[in-house]
């Protein structure tokens, strides 16, 4: 997921009038932010491309030896509290420490962790998964307020300061695993680490520390440069009990996270399909109020869905996807070693190139644009599409390594997909939330997210079922159940557009 869903834009209450000296037609402090976001997203991704391999490679090869349906729960589980620690994350700085010194103090922890992956120890690996989680929980959500920030909320300029934000956010997302997949997999280096006395099997944690690496020139940026933000995200008054609320929201936090941790359990699967259920039952609910205002609610949940089902799939890129390239498709293209990792560039890559020309699409259609329900509806058949194209991929496995096109292929028409559905989410909800309950259908948003890289990892752990020979079932599956979903979501549009009352 590299736009924009990450970082929600955040919505202002209070205008805010710093004066900042310009560049490029923009306040300067914005390409300190773009460039720290840069460094930070190269952590998290540069990580991540490495996390569900280094789990399930072979204790003798100094990996952590874990089965493929243990690696993935762990995956989605980690994915999906990135996801929550941000709700109490943006309470704390909203209420304590302020969007600036949330920043920081996030961006310090996740250093700690990536540092602390780096020590080869099975311990120090989740120790460092769990400060990766804290830390981007403070970060991510304050350093897009700060963004916020620069702008006075009836700034023209606003929105193409997000893009210029979310830019740097697939730039890092693009080279991350390039470096952090040669460090861990590629040939050269391993025989490099063997020729100067150190332990190729230990390339692993070179990756890790790389992405510590990166987050710490992230921080450097951020307090070398920061200069200009000193009155962007302040600590806030603390009046007696401020304390209340983020403890109060930490707490609920963890509670969601608890039943989402139980919901792997021997006996208490059934869970799971509470999380979509749920969601499903608020929307018709809500959906059938009397007033206005009650059935937008109707109209959010229907988004909440459609964002759940969709990461649920699209964030198989660290786990399945992962093992897939990893496993069976080649690994030298041209003649070139292409580490595994390397295919994680693809999806922000495609962001890149696209993005210009969805938004130019959008502009050109105008009044003729899709509605957002309909977008999202695109949005899906595009991934169940994706989905499709790995079955023959998978078919063709059974003989031997494929070729990198059907991965690409797949990158293709999901990022397709996401451009459709990703930029239109948070945009709707914050335009069909009533105004006093904004802030908490940002923190809905923030769990449609959650759940969804939850049940990425849930999906991903069949993925080794069996043989390679089952390995079409495994996409073909999920492909015929989005199409399903994007089907109902197709024929309940109308209803969806005259809950929204009026909103586009």
């Amino acid at each position: 997921m590299s736009f924009p869903a990450p970082s929600p834009v955040p919505i202002e209450t209070e205008p805010v009038t710093p004066l900042h000296p310009q560049m490029l037609g923009h306040p300067r402090p914005l390409f300190t932010l773009f460039f720290a976001e840069l460094w930070e997203r190269f952590s998290y991704y540069g990580m991540r491309a490495l996390l569900t391999l280094f789990m399930t490679l072979p204790a003798a090869s100094a990996g952590l030896g874990l089965s493929d349906a243990k690696a993935s729960l762990i995956y989605g589980t980690y994915t999906m509290s990135v996801y929550m620690m941000s709700i109490p994350g943006g309470t704390i700085a909203d209420s304590l420490l302020g969007a600036r010194q949330a920043v920081l103090i996030g961006g310090i922890i996740i250093a700690c962790g990536h540092f602390s992956m780096a020590v080869p120890s099975e311990a120090t690996f989740f120790i460092g998964l769990l400060l990766v989680v804290l830390g981007t929980g403070l970060l991510k959500p304050n350093i897009s307020a700060m963004v916020g920030g620069l702008y006075t909320p009836g700034d023209v300029r606003r929105d193409a300061g997000f893009s210029i934000f979310y830019m740097g956010i697939n730039v890092g997302a693009f080279a991350a695993p390039l470096v952090t997949g040669f460090l861990a997999k590629h040939s050269w280096f391993k025989a490099w680490l063997g020729r100067h006395g150190f332990d190729p099997n230990h390339s692993w944690h070179w990756g890790f520390a790389a992405a510590g690496v990166g987050m710490v020139l992230g921080l450097i940026v951020f307090v070398a440069f920061g200069q200009g933000l000193k009155q962007v995200g302040p600590p806030p008054a603390r009046p007696p009990g401020a304390w209340k609320k983020p403890v109060l929201m930490f707490l609920g936090t963890l509670v969601i996270w608890g039943v989402a941790w139980l919901s792997d359990r021997p006996g208490f699967t059934w869970l799971r399909s509470l999380f979509l259920l749920g969601p499903i039952a608020l929307m018709i609910w809500f959906g059938l109020a009397k007033d206005v205002e009650t059935r937008r609610l109707g109209a959010v949940f229907f988004f909440f869905v459609g964002a759940f089902v969709f990461w649920a799939l699209f964030e198989q890129a660290g786990s399945s996807l992962n093992l897939f390239a990893d496993r069976f498709t080649a690994t030298h293209v041209l003649g070139f070693e292409f580490p595994s990792p390397w295919y994680q560039s693809a999806n922000p890559l495609f962001v890149i190139i696209l993005a210009p020309l969805f938004a130019l699409l959008w502009t050109r259609l105008g009044a003729r644009q899709p509605s957002s329900p309909l977008k999202f509806t695109i949005g899906l058949f595009l991934l169940a599409l994706a989905f499709m194209v790995m079955i023959p991929a998978a078919r063709l496995a059974t003989a031997g390594r494929v070729s990198p096109l059907w991965l690409l292929a797949l990158y293709l028409l999901q990022t397709c997909g996401e451009l459709c559905l990703s930029p239109v989410g948070l945009s709707t909800f914050t335009k069909l939330s009533p105004p006093k309950l904004v802030g908490a259908m940002l923190g809905v948003w923030f769990l449609a997210a959650a759940f969804g890289n939850k049940f990425a990892g849930v999906l991903a752990s069949s993925f080794g079922e069996g043989d390679v020979a089952h390995l079409d079932k495994f996409f073909s599956q999920q492909a015929v159940a989005v199409f399903i979903v994007a089907g109902i979501f197709l024929a309940v549009v109308p209803w969806v557009r005259n809950r929204m009352g009026g909103v586009r």
